[in-house]
């Protein structure tokens, strides 16, 4: 991690115990703040102080920035395949990643309520430095409060990140052309099913895992590589359905979508039928869709395909000269359905 001061400003205790859990401490800081800081936060984040905690990190930037915030609510906390420390961190690196940016460091903020368990706060701090390791950036500065019990639903984060985007990197709906080819990195709606699993106790025979995961290495795989890549988003909440329709109608160009290239696991296919949802609107958390110019398709696919994070990529379809913005999802069948925005949430806290 940079030599840069960090700072988490909280009011909590923490005395000697694995079983201790966050009292609310009125007035401020003093010793007791200071050993959460310490015994939590500083080593899952820096290891060991590299300079005195200061009220901010100071950083020397250069070229175009991309800078983006979040904040996580999830419920339950702990879901298979991550938490809401992994997810705030890929979440915020992924949202830089779409903008073409290299991600460099990220804030965060916790909001916890009085009596949440300090071993559950060490995991998911732990959690977070394994995903900022992974994902090659420094979580630099923060801040942390304790709110009264049951006003704070156990814990909240907020992130916020800084990016570097190289010169000449211009992705953005506006960029979408007529003939670019749109391809996905992986099956869809996986996320949104596991949280809907861990939340209601749901037993099926294949665990299903979040597909939470960093984007920005898949990305910048692409962008150094040289490949034309004229949009790119992730598909969080609303899935890939929503994502595409939001695309569309600011490019003022139709998208159309094959449906059986759109890959979706059986688990979580037949758990959408059961309770009625549609997985091309279930969120995903390490799924994003790429615009790239059609002479780059080919080349793009294989680069995606030899990433972790792309194994399973596709080709799902075209942007047509329509200025309709629709997204037109075409069956097997040879019919075509209008996809259109996600009215309201349809699983709510899945991220």
């Amino acid at each position: 991690m940079p030599d840069h001061p960090v700072d988490f400003s909280l009011s909590c205790p923490l005395p000697d115990s694995r079983h201790t859990r966050i009292l609310l401490a009125h007035g401020g800081g003093g010793t007791l703040m200071h050993q959460l800081i310490e015994r939590i936060f500083v080593p899952a984040f820096q290891g060991q102080p590299a300079g005195p905690l200061h009220d901010g990190a100071v950083l020397e930037l250069r070229d175009r920035l991309a800078f983006t915030t979040d904040s996580y609510v999830v419920n339950p906390l702990f879901f298979p395949g991550g938490d809401i420390g992994k997810l705030a961190v890929c979440g915020t690196v992924n949202d830089l990643a779409m903008c073409g940016a290299r991600p460099l460091c990220l804030s965060a903020g916790f909001i916890l309520e009085e009596g949440f368990p300090i071993e559950d706060l060490r995991r998911i701090a732990r959690s977070m430095r394994e995903a900022a390791d992974e994902a090659k950036v420094a979580i630099v500065t923060g801040d942390t409060k304790v709110v009264d019990r049951g006003k704070g639903d156990g814990l909240y984060i907020n992130t916020a990140g800084i990016g570097l985007v190289a010169e000449g990197v211009r992705i953005s709906p506006a960029a979408v052309r007529p003939g670019d080819v749109v391809l996905l990195n992986g099956d869809v709606g996986r996320h949104g099913v596991a949280i809907l699993a861990a939340r209601e106790g749901f037993q099926i025979e294949t665990r299903l895992e979040s597909d939470c995961a960093p984007l920005a290495d898949a990305v910048l795989h692409l962008l150094d590589a040289g490949i034309e890549i004229h949009c790119l988003r992730d598909c969080t909440r609303g899935g890939l359905a929503t994502t595409l329709v939001e695309i569309a109608r600011d490019a003022r160009l139709q998208i159309e979508i094959a449906e059986a290239a759109v890959p979706v696991l059986e688990e979580t296919r037949g758990i959408c039928e059961i309770l009625g949802f549609d997985p091309l609107y279930v969120a995903n958390e390490g799924r994003f869709a790429a615009f790239v110019a059609p002479a780059d398709a080919d080349r793009a696919l294989d680069l995606l395909r030899a990433h972790p994070q792309g194994a399973g990529a596709g080709r799902i379809g075209v942007v047509s000269p329509d200025p309709s913005g629709l997204v037109v999802l075409q069956s097997g069948f040879g019919s075509g359905r209008i996809l259109d925005m996600l009215s309201g949430e349809q699983l709510p806290r899945i991220c």
